[in-house]
């Protein structure tokens, strides 16, 4: 089987839940403590062995193209002040991976058509990953390594699912699954979109992560269009290759964490905080006396 070396990056949204903020800076950039949340995207899809990272963006999203860029002039400002630590740690940023971005383009929308914005740089007999910019996971194994292992026992696309409070499962995709491989991987026979709490098939909520192989690429460029949201929906091109036998899913080991909307975000932000080996306890012990 071939392994995976490219991923795409959705970020291409106006993230408008987070304005004003986001009128100047992507609500990708956003930090969870001093790294931007696409950063720690970047970091997984690098450690599953991926080179090459392609990022779907928009018109006001120039910063995430300056953060994985080099910076000659920081670099050695903070080297003539005695700080190459922090000068090699801006510098590995950029090379962590190869960096292509996209404008995304074309109509109607949908999170599918980043993909087929990228189309062209994913040979026809490749594996990929697709990332969508607002999640991500808390994990000793990242989450796309744990894709990775699903892929390389089944040779099939793959995506990551967290296990939800049944009280949540009219929020998000849920799977329909089928045959376990083991207890986190099984066979995907549909994905049912925000089902009521009576009528899900499971508590597996679908999460931003996918290891799709080629197969999808010509159902995806059918570029049919979802009736309801009347935009290309790649849950869609994923449920025709489900319905082929196609799909696996992977309940991903860790704590998920979906930072879309303020309210989210702050949680992540102090979920990260707490386990954080140079704040935590500090930032514990603010808690406790914040809260009396």
């Amino acid at each position: 089987m071939k392994q995976p070396t490219k991923a795409i990056i959705c970020a291409a949204g106006l993230g408008t839940r987070f304005l004003p903020q986001t009128k100047a800076m992507p609500k990708e950039m956003l930090p969870l403590i001093d790294k931007p949340v696409i950063q720690l995207i970047v970091e997984e899809a690098v450690a599953a062995g991926v080179t090459d990272i392609i990022i779907v963006t928009g018109s006001t999203k120039r910063a995430i193209e300056d953060h994985f860029d080099r910076s000659d002039e920081l670099e050695a400002e903070l080297r003539e002040r005695g700080k190459a630590d922090k000068a090699d740690q801006i510098k590995s940023i950029a090379e962590m991976a190869n960096f292509i971005y996209l404008r995304q383009k074309g109509t109607p929308k949908g999170n599918a058509r980043p993909i087929l914005n990228a189309r062209h740089l994913i040979k026809d007999d490749e594996p990929f990953f697709v990332f969508f910019a607002d999640d991500l996971f808390r994990s000793e194994v990242p989450r796309a390594v744990q894709l990775l292992e699903a892929y390389q026992k089944t040779g099939k696309s793959v995506m990551s699912f967290a296990e939800v409070d049944a009280d949540l499962v009219d929020q998000y995709g849920m799977a329909d699954p089928g045959e376990y491989l083991d207890e986190n991987t099984f066979l995907v026979k549909s994905l049912i979109e925000k089902p009521s709490k009576e009528s899900s098939p499971s508590r597996f909520a679908q999460t931003g992560c996918y290891l799709l192989t080629p197969e999808i690429l010509p159902i995806l460029s059918k570029e049919l269009v979802n009736p309801s949201s009347g935009e290309i929906v790649l849950g869609d091109s994923l449920n025709e290759l489900a319905s082929q036998g196609q799909v696996y899913g992977r309940r991903i080991e860790g704590v998920w964490h979906d930072t879309g909307d303020p309210f989210r975000y702050l949680k992540a932000v102090t979920d990260i905080a707490l386990e954080s080996p140079e704040y935590g306890e500090k930032f514990r012990e603010f808690l406790k006396n914040r809260l009396r």
